[in-house]
């Protein structure tokens, strides 16, 4: 027996669509302008319909109907977004959809609709059908999920030219009114196979037939069971949001809440959890979390992927239902496809979730396998790499064979990708940097007539940050006439561009890089210099006061700006202790203007992210700073903020002094730091 929600719940759930309902108007134009992406030279249809005192039967309901196909829907952009964002919902539904159909197989089976239905390998078939046959109210729904089945099967192409035939069929209006009027004596299931179909064919979702279907799914929400709630989910994940669909998904969080308990299948249980969306309570989203959490030994390899995308897609860190899901993929890494890897690893990025041995197999394995992916699937997964601060060595190193062996197969924004990647990851190709910096710059040479200014921009940046200096790309940025296309950067691009500048700049003054003729970034671009410095964390100069206190001869200066351009948030003076630091203040002597030959100095600097996760790598942006203190004389230390904000002020303090005064201490503190910071 269903658990009941109660009348005066549901009038709560509802009261979204009161004052402006569809039902309480006479007529109904649909609102939306659309455009249509798809078929841009002509709109299929238009609406229009008129709505009735809502005691009307639903006969009464229909007058003329006409309908049009959504924008979105056929857009191929959009699909593949959904794909990847929801790979398994859609294949999900096929054996609770065959399972229904089968327990009403016996008394269609005599049906000739039905038994003609099975040879339509077209929606047009369909609706030819439907005017031979009159269907009854189970066939209605039938024949529109089996319209969305063969559409599913067909190229993006041909599903363009089909659905605008069915648009266009005069028989589609004529089955949507045989819905509407057969509405009231559908069985729940026949409901929700029918508004999931609707909705996938592109039946726009203001339209009345799929507002009657929502509104009417309210009202019959405690029939649904288990599977029939699952379907509905699936139908609302990627339905926009309305007065309708927000009730209804309202109603549905008290009825999966109180249902619970009773939720056997896995894949319905991660379909209500899509449903549910980042806006449900934290009470639900923890219920929720411990169903799945006793449901783990069901789990099969897909249900850990679609698991880990449904915490994504709820906005929920669970990191025992992750770690289960993580483990269980990597024991059967091995012929996932691209679209699911994907939705693995963007589902990591977006609930910041970093498992150093799922990454690493990761890399691994489509390194192992590099010759069966594309140059687009290898770079899109380096992207994903690069936003979650993980270095991919062995899958970095394979690709970086395939620009050596053929630069010329990649594109302009391939070429692109692979920089900000490499240089965002500051990744030491070693043996392999001087062939595969020279392949890469010579395919960028072959494209430098048709960049365009930022995109210049970007490649020097990148091949600065990877210490490489190419004159080509240098002169033709700095041409005054292509110089001064970057007066006119929308503002708020303003400040990248300007920081990027800087860098060039900074690197061309300090790493003197061996160039034909000398190069320099006028200051019209360069912006306006950091000239003084924010005040330094009161906590890190508490921690630095500590572990200077008893130093009478190390002296410590808070903010300084070096270069008008590196932030300092703190510098320590203190006297060389040995022979060896004696050394390396004379090789800072030889490198930099004016260093103090009797003293040593230390930066301090405190940084958001430094190290790629897992490694002591420093990220590109970090290592340019630390080549350039380097060169102007300075040791470093990095104090990553978020993992010394999270320590005792005890701890915090005798990590700086380890690496303050490593002469004190026996270990080797920096790398210990860099842990801390990954």
């Amino acid at each position: 027996m269903f658990v009941r929600v109660t009348e005066e719940v549901m009038r709560r759930s509802l009261s979204f669509c009161s004052s402006r309902s569809l039902w309480q108007q006479r007529s109904f134009w649909v609102t939306t302008s659309i455009k249509e992406a798809s078929v841009p030279r002509r709109q299929l249809a238009h609406i229009r319909g008129t709505t009735q005192s809502q005691t009307c039967p639903a006969s009464s309901l229909v007058s003329s109907v006409r309908f049009y196909s959504q924008d979105g829907i056929h857009s191929e952009d959009l699909e593949v977004k959904k794909h990847l964002s929801s790979p398994l919902a859609e294949s999900s539904l096929l054996p609770d959809i065959q399972s229904d159909e089968k327990s009403s197989r016996q008394s269609q089976r005599k049906s000739p609709l039905y038994n003609c239905l099975q040879h339509c390998g077209s929606p047009s078939d369909v609706l030819d059908l439907t005017c031979k046959y009159s269907p009854t109210v189970q066939e209605v729904s039938r024949c529109l999920t089996h319209m969305w089945f063969i559409t599913k099967k067909m190229s993006d192409e041909q599903k363009r030219d089909e659905l605008q035939r069915m648009f266009e069929h005069p028989a589609f209006n004529k089955l949507l009114q045989n819905a509407m009027i057969n509405l009231g004596h559908m069985r729940c299931g026949d409901m929700a196979y029918s508004l999931l179909s609707m909705v996938r064919l592109g039946v726009p979702q203001r339209s009345r037939v799929v507002q009657t279907y929502l509104r009417a799914c309210q009202e019959k929400l405690n029939g649904f069971d288990e599977n029939h709630l699952s379907i509905l989910s699936s139908c609302l994940e990627h339905m926009e949001e309305s007065p309708s669909v927000s009730s209804l998904k309202e109603g549905m969080r008290l009825v999966v809440e109180a249902r619970l308990p009773r939720i056997k299948n896995v894949v319905n249980l991660q379909t209500m959890m899509r449903m549910v969306g980042k806006d449900a309570p934290l009470n639900l989203k923890r219920k929720l979390e411990g169903k799945a959490l006793s449901m783990t030994d069901q789990f099969n390899l897909p249900n850990c992927q679609y698991m880990i995308s449904t915490l994504a897609t709820m906005g929920f860190y669970s990191k025992p239902l992750l770690d289960a899901c993580s483990k269980r993929i990597q024991g059967n890494i091995h012929g996932i496809p691209f679209t699911r890897l994907f939705a693995v690893l963007n589902s990591c990025r977006e609930l910041h979730y970093r498992d150093v041995d799922l990454l690493t197999d990761i890399s691994d394995y489509i390194a192992s396998t590099v010759d069966i992916w594309n140059n687009k699937q290898l770079l899109i997964l380096l992207s994903v790499f690069e936003k979650l601060t993980f270095c991919p060595a062995a899958l970095m190193e394979a690709f970086a064979e395939k620009v050596i062996s053929r630069p010329d197969a990649l594109t302009l924004k391939d070429l692109l990708c692979v920089l900000k990647v490499y240089s965002s990851l500051n990744y030491d190709l070693q043996h392999q940097r001087q062939q595969f910096l020279a392949n890469l710059i010579q395919a960028l040479d072959s494209y430098l007539p048709k960049m365009s200014d930022f995109e210049l921009l970007k490649t020097v940046y990148s091949l600065c940050l990877l210490g490489h200096f190419s004159s080509a790309q240098l002169e033709q940025l700095l041409q005054s006439s292509r110089l001064e296309q970057f007066k006119t950067t929308v503002p708020r691009f303003l400040y990248k561009q300007e920081r990027m500048f800087q860098t060039v700049n900074l690197c061309l003054c300090l790493d003197r890089p061996p160039l034909p003729r000398p190069l320099t970034v006028p200051k019209f671009v360069l912006g306006d210099p950091v000239t003084s410095s924010p005040p330094a964390n009161p906590w890190l100069l508490y921690s630095l006061q500590s572990v200077l206190k008893d130093q009478a001869d190390t002296m410590l200066q808070e903010s300084e700006v070096v270069e008008n351009f590196y932030i300092i948030d703190g510098v320590i003076t203190k006297p060389l202790s040995n022979q060896t630091s004696v050394t390396e203040a004379s090789n800072h002597a030889e490198e930099a203007s004016s260093p103090a030959e009797s003293s040593q100095r230390i930066a301090v600097i405190c940084v958001p992210r430094s190290f790629c996760y897992g490694t002591s790598n420093p990220l590109g942006p970090v290592a340019v700073q630390i080549r350039h203190l380097k060169i102007l004389g300075y040791d470093r230390v990095l104090v990553v903020e978020q993992a010394m904000k999270l320590m005792s002020e005890k701890k915090r303090t005798e990590i700086l002094s380890r690496q303050i005064f490593p002469e004190h201490h026996g270990s080797n503190t920096q790398d210990e730091m860099e842990q801390l910071g990954s």
